[in-house]
């Protein structure tokens, strides 16, 4: 695999590989003096205007007033591998549940540059059309990779250029599917600082998968480093508070060269991040369910519960179907008894029915979501009573009222599920009471639902 990327001939990661300092030419000290009289006019900002190549490599590395560029001719940027051994010496001497906090009489120098530059005050952000954001890929600027052998110990990984990466044809994660993903987000807060949706439960919850497909996991706290970082190192993508958040997207893959059915000689973890809107096209609109009996998502004994990426490729025939009727996506019932609901394609499903909350129990074919968790921990400290069972279709038909939960849909009410020849249409929203609450909880505007959390919930959010 490809560590870094040239830019314009360059290599960001390399200070030798930078060109020698010439004596101008006549001709060049003329340019010179020219781009110096431009570069003191103040230039408007355009979403279309790109920056020379090398330029870019250099901007892409300041991400707050913290750190000038050469072009200002105020000082140097550090290298991105500079960049990543300053987060990683304030970061290490911070404790998940105390940044920001006591900590910060012991930082270093360069830990407290790094918190001045990046979470403070109200950063500089790209120049993008917020309000048309939506749930695609947006590319940024940074990607973190970390690799790992086959005695399982993972090296310290580094901050390169977002881009593509070189893999041997005979890989395990493209020859027999050998890899997990995760996805989280990262929201702005009015002050400018950032906020992690409990990122401790993903990297837990990539473990537990990794120990499936026999292999090798970052540990809790190199997964929550490795987010930390990009982030911080693509904080400009992070969108305005109310205009969406920074999804973020772990992956696990065997990346070793392997012939026969068996674990890979090596592994990867990647971290890239995007900005994100809503993730269906009405944003947070009642959804539309169409009901499959002819697939099934997963079965018993398979890997229903865990985030490996071949659950989501079976997926995708029965989502097209569904969307070409006009729907938003599928509902899929048990393989076993085909009449119990399991899960949405992309989330998880729950029904309420005279004010109680119920949900499908974790049989081992549903993935147990950690929006989901902390939904349930939510609604129970309201004062909602909730169960985890088995739930028929008839039962769903029969609710007062239907939402999905999960990172990417946030939570999403539903408005219709077709089943056969029968339709059932949403006629109580309770929004007030369930769609406003998990926003204002993530974005940190409301401290009662987080201070209501029982213990195990508690540090539910993470600062940066």
């Amino acid at each position: 695999m490809a560590t870094s990327r040239r830019l314009g001939g360059v290599d960001p990661f390399r200070r030798s590989s930078l060109p020698l300092p010439q004596t101008p030419s006549p001709r060049a000290r003329a340019r010179a003096s020219f781009t110096n009289q431009e570069a003191s006019q103040p230039t408007p900002r355009s979403p279309t205007r790109r920056s020379p190549p090398r330029l870019q490599t250099e901007l892409r590395t300041s991400a707050a007033r913290g750190f000038s560029s050469p072009a200002s001719g105020r000082g140097t940027v550090p290298s991105p591998r500079f960049l990543s051994g300053l987060v990683w010496s304030r970061s290490t001497q911070c404790t998940a549940s105390s940044l920001g906090g006591p900590v910060a009489r012991r930082r270093s120098r360069f830990s407290t540059l790094m918190m001045t530059a990046y979470t403070t005050g109200t950063p500089d952000l790209v120049d993008f059309n917020w309000d048309a954001l939506g749930f695609q890929l947006v590319p940024t600027d940074f990607m973190y990779l970390m690799r790992c052998s086959s005695d399982g110990v993972f090296t310290k990984g580094e901050l390169v250029p977002y881009g593509p990466i070189e893999r041997n044809p005979a890989a395990a994660v493209l020859n027999y599917g050998q890899g997990l993903l995760e996805g989280l987000r990262a929201h702005r807060k009015e002050d400018g600082s950032i906020l992690l949706f409990r990122p401790h439960e993903n990297a837990l919850r990539m473990r537990t998968g990794a120990d499936r497909l026999c292999m090798p996991a970052p540990s809790v706290e190199q997964f929550l480093e490795a987010v930390k970082l990009t982030v911080l190192a693509n904080k400009r993508w992070v969108p305005p508070t109310g205009k969406g958040s920074l999804y973020i997207r772990p992956q696990l893959i065997g990346s070793g060269a392997i012939l026969g059915v068996a674990p890979a000689p090596q592994y990867t973890f990647i971290v890239f991040v995007c900005p994100v809107g809503h993730y269906f096209k009405d944003g947070l609109s009642l959804i539309s369910l169409l009901t499959e009996e002819e697939y099934h998502r997963a079965a018993p004994g398979g890997t229903g519960d865990i985030k490996t990426i071949g659950n989501f490729a079976s997926v995708v025939s029965a989502q097209r179907r569904a969307k070409e009727k006009g729907h938003s996506d599928v509902l899929y019932l048990d393989p076993i008894h085909n009449k119990f609901v399991e899960e949405v394609s992309s989330c998880n499903i729950f029904m309420v029915k005279d004010n109680v909350i119920s949900t499908p129990l974790l049989t081992g074919t549903i993935l147990p979501g950690i929006t989901r968790k902390s939904v349930m921990g939510i609604a129970q400290n309201l004062g909602f009573q909730v169960e985890e069972c088995n739930i028929t279709i008839d039962e769903l038909l029969g609710a007062d009222e239907v939402f999905c939960t999960r990172t990417a849909v946030v939570l999403s009410p539903v408005g219709s599920i077709t089943y056969r020849q029968r339709n059932w249409c949403a006629w109580r929203l309770q929004a007030a009471a369930r769609g406003n609450m998990r926003p204002d909880v993530v974005r940190g505007r409301r401290a009662q639902p987080f201070l209501l959390l029982p213990p195990s919930t508690k540090h539910i959010l993470l600062q940066i």
